[in-house]
């Protein structure tokens, strides 16, 4: 893909190679800097901070699509589940003020007390080495791994082209 449109996440800049879907209202955009492979973000589109703020119309395409790419991630990675989480302001760990929901595989042990899980998204726990992503130890990928990652959830969403036609 040639373009060179991008996606806004709070103040960041995402390139389109770095996104594998695309609503009216949401996007799927790998993530630099996993807990766990496969984990990615849902986020809407319209740039605010809290969940609150979305329209119920933004609310119902950010879970509908939620939903779908939850499917693509638990067969693409194996998972036995999913944590799905949306971190709600500077307290719960929101660290890009921009509504995002994290969609994250899980598999039997990954943690030994389930919910270790939500210490290591506000950036305060420890990724358990079973999971292969360090923490500090959680370096940021290259664009060129993030891009590969998004091009085959794309694959398995399908409609990438149409959506891309369609709403950028």
């Amino acid at each position: 893909m040639a373009s060179t449109k991008a996606m806004q996440f709070g103040p960041l800049s995402i390139p389109l190679s770095q996104v594998f879907m695309l609503t009216k209202s949401a996007y799927g955009l790998v993530n630099l800097k996993p807990i766990r492979p496969g984990h990615v973000l849902v986020v809407a589109r319209r740039q605010v901070a809290r969940f609150n703020e979305l329209t119920p119309e933004e609310v119902a395409d950010l879970f509908t699509h939620g939903q779908q790419v939850s499917k693509a991630i638990e067969k693409l990675f194996n998972a036995d589940g999913l944590t799905l989480c949306i971190q709600d302001g500077a307290v719960a760990g929101q660290t890009v003020n921009h509504v995002h929901l994290h969609v994250i595989p899980r598999i039997q042990g990954d943690y030994a007390n389930n919910d270790e899980i939500y210490s290591v998204l506000e950036g305060t726990g420890t990724v358990p080495q079973r999971t292969h992503i360090d923490n500090e130890q959680r370096k940021p990928r290259s664009p060129q791994d993030m891009a590969a990652e998004a091009a085959i959830l794309r694959r398995e969403i399908g409609g990438w082209d149409d959506a891309v036609a369609r709403f950028m």
